[in-house]
């Protein structure tokens, strides 16, 4: 099942179930892989699709961020619901071991040994952990393996 066929089941399911952050949620992430695929002219790939959901989790989490400083704890709860559904549609993300293991390889493949070496290993790691890892966390890994 494609992601937009479980967007739309996803729908009609919250729209039954009266279930209203669910129910929003969806058509937030629908209307966002709409506005993409206007954007382009074309269908989505998966790796578009991909980041489409990330971009929808990294808004949630900052906005998440903000409204914990604020302490708008009705916001703050309803930002952690509408993250919990964004992050069932995304890939399982990797434990920290995993993303060692991933990191260390793209650094064995560059020879990187010094922080100069730094951005030909992130081309390298970035398109093999897309959507299953933080971009902020392999790039403090990398840099404290070459460090």
């Amino acid at each position: 099942m494609s992601l937009s066929e479980q967007i739309m089941a996803d729908m009609k399911d919250a729209m039954k179930a009266h279930d209203k952050v669910k129910l929003n949620t969806v058509r937030m992430i629908k209307s966002a892989l709409m506005n993409e695929k206007i954007k382009l002219g074309r269908e989505l790939n998966s790796d578009e699709e991909l980041t489409v959901l990330n971009r929808e989790k990294k808004q949630r989490e900052e906005s998440l961020a903000d409204f914990v400083k604020a302490k708008r704890t009705d916001l703050v709860e309803e930002t952690k619901k509408e993250l919990t559904v964004i992050e069932a549609y995304m890939p399982k993300q990797l434990s920290q071991s995993e993303l060692e293991k991933i990191v260390s390889a793209a650094i064995a493949e560059v020879n990187g040994a010094t922080k100069a070496d730094f951005g030909k290993i992130m081309k390298i790691l970035m398109p093999r952990i897309k959507g299953r890892a933080d971009g902020k966390v392999a790039s403090n890994l990398v840099k404290n393996k070459l460090s």
